[in-house]
């Protein structure tokens, strides 16, 4: 997006001195503290929903919704300026960049832009413009469309596209030249084609020269381009019919698609993902001459840059909001998704006058699109069983269409949502999908309701297994209790295929449902049992798709430890604690065995498990309960005896251990190689990475701009190692 959302990388933050030291500071009245805690908790919520959308791509609110918890936070944090500190959202941009790429420091960073949900907002901002730069008559902008995608960086050196990054924190970003190398749109020369002509302006009859600087001579220089990274409607439903036909999980929308191909460590992958790219801003230049953004969309297309057709020019805000009107009426029917509008002031030198504040430029504002809502009828509620046994209700509904997308059924997330919106069978309901992706009911019209409606009564069984439902104190969740309900194996099975864990490939939902359905497959070790005429016997098998999942099977038995304790499925072991674990016992024996191991009254220090970085007391009884049921060791056998390895990588004999009992955090930025490398390096060698400066910590390697844990490291006596230092331990 071309503003995007801010975040703050720095946890616990060190309060600022100058706050301590003011001399006329009054005592807090018990609505000042009140309002310092609303203030802390929305930084908590604006940190966590930005780390949830950028790094990992899975928001569990809308724009919409994250957008007025940034508004409450700027809204109070004028109010109140003494509560303002260095690390609140409203002093930084966007979120930490993931660490799987090389990372790129912006010299001119990307910065956010304010936003704006009403028309007049839309009204405020143009007074704020004319105000600031005494200005009464009507100002020229540039509005353009807002795209949903994410914002990149490439350097163009001598007309060659030399680097390609992401927006990262608008500081920082991910290096991902090689991926953007094959976006088609993106040329891989400029075309710097000069030669006495004047080129002509968009949309107009006036011509520009707009290489007056830019010598022949010149031509070898810096030119930074900006822009959005995005996935046109048609080649993301093309991508998902094809992931569909291989049983492979859909993109839940195109930013998502593009996000998660533009950051893929095999360029090979996102060179078959249909990614488009449209500029329309610079960063880094030298040798260009353009006064406005209108003559630099004209430039960028003249360079052989995609720009996009639908920008506009608009005297007076009027205009703007008439525009702005346009593109929301007409969204559905772009070839690519948009969210909102973007609206620049023109003029460069208007610009400049106006300048920027700590995260945006004054000169320019987002119109946020509200998410599109439709109105549909409950038809049911039913509940799904999840994985670990969890239900969840869910509204049936008369298909309704809602951005582009059929939609037939919304969660209601636990039983205490489903009584606090009252939703019932019958009822008429408002529906949107939040962040245009995840389906939910907004609210009941109450006025359509049926008289004779009654609330909706949750089972008392699961509605798979007929087995007990519980409900433990201090959880919203309802739960199955029987290990060998059919839902929760489908769900198992399911996990257990998938890549984060024994990827195998051809096996998803719709195959586990028919293994289970059939009775093929008890536990997820049955699956190694499967026969070619077993497999012949299910809906759309034939010779070649039967030998294909056998083959992916057979191919699944050599995944390392870590893929298989993560395909286990115990409550709390993720696949980052199940390389821990791997890195730690080596074979699953010695994992079993230490789960097992009977323990004596207070004999915590003695506890194999709870000696691990990241394992804590309920992580650690949650081990021991998954391997003290029979029923999961008699699985493990039938693992081990159809052939499915048990160990970890690197064995313990040819295992270089020059770190082996040392457990290293990474802190700050590292030059040589990403923080996941240096781990793995680590692991290598026998040693345990954390996230976190403990007392168990051996070893802190500080790259620049370290924060926190370099401080925390220093105060407990750790050793301080420069990525240099850590070098020269991997090299002696």
């Amino acid at each position: 997006m071309n503003g995007l959302r801010p975040t703050s990388r720095t946890r616990g933050a060190k309060r600022d001195d100058r706050l301590e030291a003011r001399p006329q500071m009054k005592p807090e009245q018990p609505q000042e503290k009140s309002v310092q805690e609303e203030i802390i908790e929305l930084r908590k919520q604006i940190e966590w929903h930005s780390k949830l959308y950028y790094q990992k791509d899975s928001p569990e609110i809308s724009d919409w919704e994250f957008d007025q918890l940034f508004k409450r936070l700027l809204e109070l944090e004028a109010q109140y300026p003494h509560f303002v500190t260095p690390d609140s959202p409203s002093q930084r941009v966007g979120a930490a960049p993931s660490l799987e790429f090389k990372q790129v420091t912006h010299r001119i960073p990307m910065q956010s832009l304010q936003n704006a949900m009403s028309e007049a907002e839309l009204v405020a901002f143009d007074e704020r413009v004319r105000k600031a730069i005494e200005k009464h008559k009507e100002i020229t902008y540039v509005v353009e469309p807002k795209f949903d995608g994410l914002s990149a960086s490439l350097t163009y050196e001598n007309g060659l596209l030399t680097i390609a990054a992401t927006r990262g924190d608008g500081s920082t970003g991910e290096d991902v030249t090689a991926n953007v190398r094959t976006i088609k749109s993106i040329p891989l020369r400029l075309d710097f084609k000069k030669n006495g002509k004047r080129r002509p302006e968009p949309a107009s009859g006036q011509t520009l020269d707009l290489f007056a600087d830019l010598e022949d001579e010149q031509v070898e220089s810096i030119l930074e381009i900006r822009g959005e990274i995005f996935m046109p409607i048609e080649g993301f439903n093309a991508l998902n019919e094809a992931r569909a036909a291989k049983n492979e999980p859909l993109f839940a929308n195109p930013r998502n698609a593009a996000a998660g191909a533009l950051r893929q460590l095999d360029p090979k992958v996102t060179a078959s993902r249909p990614l488009d790219f449209s500029a329309y801003a610079i960063g880094e230049s030298k040798g260009i001459d353009v006064n406005s953004q209108w003559e630099l969309l004209a430039l960028l297309k003249e360079l052989g840059m995609p720009v996009s057709d639908l920008a506009r020019k608009a005297i007076g805000i009027a205009a703007v909001i008439e525009l702005c009107r346009e593109f929301a009426k007409n969204r559905d029917s772009l070839p690519f998704d948009i969210d909102g509008v973007v609206i620049k002031v023109d003029s460069f030198a208007l610009q400049a006058e106006l300048g920027e504040i700590s995260r945006s430029p004054r000169w320019a504002i987002a119109f946020k699109f509200p998410p599109r809502r439709e109105t549909t009828q409950v038809v049911g509620i039913t509940e799904q069983v999840g994985r670990t046994g969890t239900l969840t209700p869910v509204a049936e509904l008369a298909p309704v269409r809602v951005s582009g997308v059929v939609i037939t059924r919304a969660t209601l997330h636990n039983e205490d949502e489903l009584r606090r919106k009252d939703v019932r069978i019958g009822d008429t309901v408002e529906v949107q999908r939040a962040g245009d992706v995840i389906p939910e009911i907004v609210r009941v019209i109450l006025e359509k309701r049926p008289q004779d409606s009654k609330p909706f009564v949750l089972a008392t069984q699961c509605p798979s297994c007929q087995g007990p439902i519980v409900r433990s104190e201090g959880e919203s969740a309802r739960r199955c209790i029987n290990a060998s309900c059919p839902a929760q194996l489908k769900e198992h099975l399911t996990h257990f295929a998938s890549k984060r864990a024994m990827d195998i490939e051809n096996l998803g939902s719709a195959l586990a449902d028919q293994l289970v359905d059939k009775g093929l497959v008890r536990n997820v070790a049955d699956i190694f049992y499967i026969t070619y005429e077993q497999l012949l016997t299910l809906d759309g098998f034939a010779d070649k798709s039967a030998t294909n999942v056998l083959a992916s099977i057979d191919v699944a038995k050599q995944r390392p430890l870590a893929r298989l304790i993560t395909g286990l499925g115990i409550k709390g072991v993720d696949e980052g604690l199940a390389r821990v674990l791997a890195d730690e016992f080596h074979t699953m024996e010695d994992l079993e065995q230490a789960a097992l191991t009977p323990l004596e009254a207070n004999s915590k220090a003695e506890d194999p498990l709870l000696n691990i970085t990241d394992v804590g007391q309920v992580i650690a009884l949650s081990i021991r309960d998954w391997f003290a049921q029979d029923s999961n060791r008699a699985m493990l056998t039938l693992l081990r005896n159809a052939g499915v390895r048990m160990d970890s990588d690197v064995s313990i004999i040819e295992r270089d251990d020059r770190f082996l009992g040392k457990t290293f955090v990474f802190t700050g930025t590292l030059t040589k190689f990403g923080r996941k490398e240096a781990e793995e390096l680590v692991r290598q060698r026998g040693g345990k990475t954390s996230s976190s400066v403990s007392q168990k910590t051996d070893y802190v390697v500080a790259g620049t701009e370290a924060g926190s844990k370099k401080t925390k490291a220093e105060k407990l006596g750790i050793t301080i190692l420069s990525e240099q230092e850590f070098l020269d331990m991997l090299q002696d």
